[in-house]
């Protein structure tokens, strides 16, 4: 590339690469940029729902306190390490993932994260719609989500130097105002010192969904934790990026799970989270809609940008530009389609990225950091099908599957592993899935890894 079309580090100029390997001229930024980036992307409503489902189970506050901090502890462990393949790789997440699975191999992951992408896309929209119908009464849902979806898009269009930079000053905007939030929230501590909850299962089943649920959702960024460090210098220190990623998606997804579990409390007979949270906040509330409806954005860039590399991944020919409107029109028409009853679809959306992301993760991280296949050409000149990966995968999946809690339902049935009692119906199956597909590719790959 000639030296006056670089990309560098413009951002009023629209980004022309994809899943190519970014050149080393290209690179810029430093690791730090990464914990603004994930905070922001954390500051967001749909982290903030989450807090609702302790309090829809009846889990008492000390428990639910642990299993949030727990949840977001473990999948920001996984985050982090996954974005600290970026530098040296140079290609978005799932593109690493080829050298495991296979260019072919690889469509199976790289299309359930397209469905993935698109399905958080479509959680943010609805949440932010409801925001903005709030502030503005009498909007219908279709206008204020096509609002959204075009602003959103038109971020994406633009893409990474683009979108570094709006996170990087919406990190500061949302943390002021959900700082805010927080300390409203506690003056009320008497309200929620005397709420006393109805448990409707064990407590250890309680525990292990909102474990599940907080889990997963810092955790399903990590199959494009890449796409936003792989510009970063090839000598980038993976463990300052581990940390700063760490602690940006950590501490911005816990507190805002906290806020959300205390507004529910605060405000039971609310009809939406989003009304909830303007009810609780008192003369505070409008402030609070607009820092739904900006972390709302922050997300929706996140996965929409994600969205394109997945297409990209599956070999779709089409401009990255043209791949962000389809996705946002999709995802404009599932959130017409999906926001009637949100809570259970959203609680079950959640548990099923556990499902086929842990397997793919375990075999992801241990190809990358354990076999050290780094190099950038591993990644480009994937055979057509790696059958270690994908057996792994398919036997981590099944065997979680095999365990899977009756609590979670799918199209309004209620799924049963039948080994789903040894955990007294808590949902563990998908650490399960992890370890095992991780086991089974160390068995199957062990002999292809580089003599030290």
């Amino acid at each position: 590339m000639a030296e006056s079309a670089r990309y560098g580090d413009r951002v009023a100029v629209p980004e022309p690469y994809s899943i190519e390997h970014i050149p080393f001229a290209e690179r810029h930024g430093s690791s730090r940029q990464l914990l603004w980036l994930w905070l922001a992307a954390n500051l967001t409503i749909a982290d903030y729902a989450i807090g609702f489902v302790p309090v829809a189970l009846g889990l008492s506050v000390g428990p639910a306190i642990l299993a949030l901090a727990l949840g977001n502890i473990l999948g920001g462990l996984v985050l982090a390490w996954s974005a600290a393949m970026g530098p040296a790789a140079g290609y978005p997440q799932m593109f690493i993932g080829r050298r495991a699975f296979g260019r072919v191999g690889g469509y199976i992951p790289a299309a359930l994260n397209w469905l993935s992408t698109a399905g958080w896309f479509t959680v943010n929209t609805i949440l932010g719609s409801f925001a903005i119908q709030l502030l503005v009464p009498g909007l219908p849902f279709a206008v204020a989500a096509a609002i959204l979806v075009v602003l959103q898009t038109l971020l994406v269009i633009y893409g990474h130097n683009l979108i570094q930079a709006f996170e990087r000053y919406m990190a500061l905007i949302l943390g002021v105002l959900f700082a805010i939030a927080t300390v409203i929230a506690l003056t009320h501590g008497s309200t929620i010192g005397a709420w006393h909850p109805k448990p409707v299962g064990s407590t250890l089943a309680l525990f292990a969904i909102v474990l599940a649920v907080s889990f997963s959702y810092i955790m399903s960024w990590s199959p494009y934790a890449s796409d936003y460090s792989r510009y970063l210098p090839e000598i980038t220190s993976r463990s300052y990026i581990a940390i700063y990623v760490f602690v940006g998606a950590v501490v911005a997804s816990f507190l805002t799970e906290v806020v959300g579990m205390l507004v529910a409390i605060l405000a039971p007979g609310a009809a939406t989270p989003v009304a909830a949270l303007k009810t609780a906040m008192g003369g505070f509330g409008a402030f609070a809609v607009v820092a739904v409806i900006l972390g709302a954005t922050t997300a929706n860039v996140l996965n929409l940008y994600s969205n394109t590399m997945s297409a990209k991944v599956l070999d779709v020919r089409l401009p990255r530009w043209q791949l962000a409107i389809i996705g946002g029109a999709l995802g404009f028409i599932v959130a017409l389609l999906g926001f009637q009853n949100f809570t259970q679809n959203y609680q079950n959306f959640l548990i099923v990225l556990d499902y086929w992301i842990m397997p793919w993760l375990a075999i992801v991280l241990l190809d990358f950091y354990v076999f050290g296949h780094r190099e950038p050409m591993g990644f480009s000149q994937a055979v057509a099908a790696n059958w270690n990966g994908l057996i792994a995968w398919v036997i981590g999946l099944a065997v979680s599957l095999l365990f899977i809690s009756e609590q979670f339902q799918v199209f309004g049935l209620k799924a049963h592993g039948p080994f789903a009692a040894w955990f007294g119906d808590a949902d563990f199956g998908y650490f399960i899935g992890f370890i095992v597909a991780g086991v089974v590719y160390l068995l199957l790959d062990r002999s292809r890894a580089p003599h030290r």
